[in-house]
């Protein structure tokens, strides 16, 4: 079976290692936009993480035959869905300013300080995929991003991952942060719809999983 080539339409370091480990095992090589001499990002203007991770196959999908892309809202559980203060989904950009990984560390800390220093977290994830020259929507069951729950707090450990700064106020239920190396980054453990999201993305691209 030939290497297939997929595009991760992404700039973000840690998503593109997320990829990376998704297609593990399989044969496929992951490609980022740099490789691809693509300079330019799409624009985001749907309003859910689905809308925006079409968005981005479509404008990535112009560039290559086999794309892949995510976006992701949060929702904190401590305050009411419609509070100005959810951080919703645009985590990089709230009241419509790009914030650095550290600008993000602070704007959140400050956040979470003033609602008590600590709060119930999930994501709102969705993916995107293009093949065959068909755009394919996955999103998560409600029931499967519940089950991904944690507690984020508003003192930062000191470590860091490029591009997931949000990690660095993260802990799982067991008190564990989301960065200690001991708790290593098992996707399968710590989000609970992986192997179904992994079955589908393999059904799509054509892959099989040699690991599995």
């Amino acid at each position: 079976m030939s290497t297939k080539e997929i595009l991760a339409g992404t700039t973000n370091p840690s998503k593109q290692l997320f990829f990376q480990h998704l297609f593990h095992g399989t044969q496929c090589r992951i490609l980022t936009p740099a490789q691809l001499g693509i300079h330019e990002e799409p624009e985001e203007t749907g309003r859910t993480p689905v809308e925006n991770a079409m968005e981005k196959a479509m404008f990535y999908g112009c560039y290559a035959e086999n794309v892949i892309t995510t976006d992701s809202g949060m929702r904190w559980d401590e305050l009411p869905a419609d509070d100005s203060r959810q951080p919703g989904l645009h985590l990089r950009t709230p009241y419509g300013i790009r914030l650095s990984d550290e600008e993000m560390l602070a704007y959140y800390s400050g956040l979470i300080r003033g609602i008590g220093g600590k709060v119930t977290a999930y994501y709102l994830d969705a993916f995107a995929m293009k093949s065959g020259g068909r755009y394919l929507p996955f999103e998560p069951e409600r029931e499967e991003l519940l089950k991904t729950a944690f507690v984020m707090r508003a003192q930062p450990v000191e470590a860091r991952m490029p591009g997931w700064p949000l990690d660095s106020l993260s802990f799982d239920q067991a008190g564990i942060s989301f960065l200690d190396p001991a708790r290593g980054r098992n996707m399968q453990d710590q989000w609970g719809y992986m192997p179904r999201l992994r079955r589908t993305v393999l059904a799509v691209f054509g892959l099989k999983d040699e690991v599995g």
